[in-house]
């Protein structure tokens, strides 16, 4: 039997890569176009008016805040969508699929979301090339495989800002510098330009998604993991990158996105977006804190526990994200901690949220050398905003007790 272990007074939520509560500042903004300002933004009359303003005050908004033209924001329903037309897109309008002789090679990282993953198993399944580059102990991208797995024919790469399950944050600006100076040669070559995707939904509320210092030419947000509503999120798109369209229909969003806008989703988006760029720098410092705080105090609690992802405990390294936490404790099981934390009114989790029912040791956590016995032994903590100290010291006077009696009933 496990131990009773007393619960604590309040509820405390330490899950926020999987989803972030709705900011109240976001919803009185998105209010207005649920109930008065409902009008379809296609229509001619003053509702639709109103709302197709709203939506182009939005565009303005989050492409002034990324350094972008308002053209080059396309909406979308989430993150997943996002990704999928940026893949796709470019792969479906790339002339290396249709002149005889030639196919399309494409580029990502082993540890990206499987949205990333998935529509890279896709293409392979259509007999299209694919490259998966590995990634160090860390998690860090290797710079000199990915450059040795470019050939003529690689159109895309994709590698994602920030990695959701242990927090590594991936040389973007690196990769894009190199990219602009290999596509000059390519050019000269008469080769095909390589087009540079980030997947940055992790990334959107702790870092700078300027895309020119970035030099990326796609890339990926949602409002879910920034205190805005779910199924809502925007693909950047530089000007003169060539996408085709994932569906068809009345032609919104330059064609690429057709369907009657959510505008107060595209409005909540956008106050979100602004408002977690605007206090990024103030938040990471609180929030680096306290991951610090409850990094080093788990570490001296717990025997047989390994923290997954840079080894950091300082912003000064900057190479991993503020609010991330990612444990593998030997002799549990993760999903084990995450039913008795919830027994206790903690909310955690093993991994991403999208793989938490599959039960499958975290692919993430195999390509940075964890074994699968190990990948399932491992717990992620992920901090908001509306965390608080008092919080983590639940956590603390908590975790070694309930590890110390799931060691006792298997007997180590």
């Amino acid at each position: 039997m496990i131990s009773k272990i007393k619960k604590i007074n309040r509820p405390v939520y330490l899950d926020n890569a999987a989803a972030t509560p709705l900011d109240a500042r976001v919803k009185r903004a998105m209010e207005p176009f649920l109930e008065k300002d409902f009008g379809n933004p296609s229509a001619l009359y003053k509702q639709g008016r109103g709302a197709r303003a709203a939506i182009g005050e939005a565009r303005k908004k989050i492409a002034q805040t990324i350094n972008a033209k308002p053209s080059e924001i396309i909406f979308t329903a989430g993150g997943t969508e996002s990704v999928n037309l940026a893949i796709f897109g470019v792969v479906r309008s790339s002339p290396c699929l249709f002149k005889k002789g030639t196919e399309a090679h494409l580029i990502t990282t082993a540890i990206e979301h499987d949205c990333v993953l998935k529509s890279f198993k896709a293409l392979e399944d259509e007999g299209l090339k694919t490259t998966f580059v590995p990634v160090d102990s860390c998690g860090f991208i290797d710079m000199e495989k990915l450059k040795k797995s470019v050939r003529p024919e690689t159109v895309f790469i994709s590698v994602m800002m920030a990695n959701n399950e242990v927090g590594t944050i991936e040389p973007i600006a690196e990769i894009g510098k190199w990219l602009r100076i290999l596509n000059l040669d390519r050019q000269k070559r008469g080769l095909p330009r390589i087009i540079f995707h980030t997947d940055a939904c992790q990334a959107a509320g702790f870092l700078d998604l300027n895309v020119d210092k970035l030099g990326v030419d796609l890339m990926s947000v949602n409002g879910s993991k920034i205190y805005g509503p779910k199924q809502t999120g925007f693909l950047y798109v530089r000007s003169g990158v060539n996408l085709k369209p994932l569906m068809y229909g009345g032609g919104q969003e330059k064609g690429l996105r057709s369907g009657t806008e959510n505008v107060s989703g595209i409005v909540g988006l956008a106050a979100a977006f602004e408002l977690v760029q605007k206090n990024k720098e103030s938040e990471n410092k609180r929030l680096g804190f306290l991951r610090d705080y409850l990094i080093t105090k788990l570490q001296s609690k717990i025997s047989g526990i390994l923290l997954n992802g840079p080894d950091c405990v300082s912003l000064k390294d900057n190479n991993r994200l503020p609010n991330n936490i990612n444990f593998t404790i030997s002799g549990v099981e993760g999903e084990a901690l995450i039913i008795y934390l919830d027994a206790n009114r903690i909310s955690a989790s093993t991994s991403s949220a999208c793989n938490t029912a599959v039960g499958d040791p975290s692919h993430v956590l195999l390509a940075i050398g964890r074994t699968s016995k190990q990948a399932k032994s491992s717990i992620r903590f992920t901090l908001g905003k509306m965390n608080i100290k008092a919080e983590l010291d639940s956590l603390i006077n908590l975790l070694p007790n309930l590890v110390e009696s799931l060691r006792k009933v298997k007997g180590l």
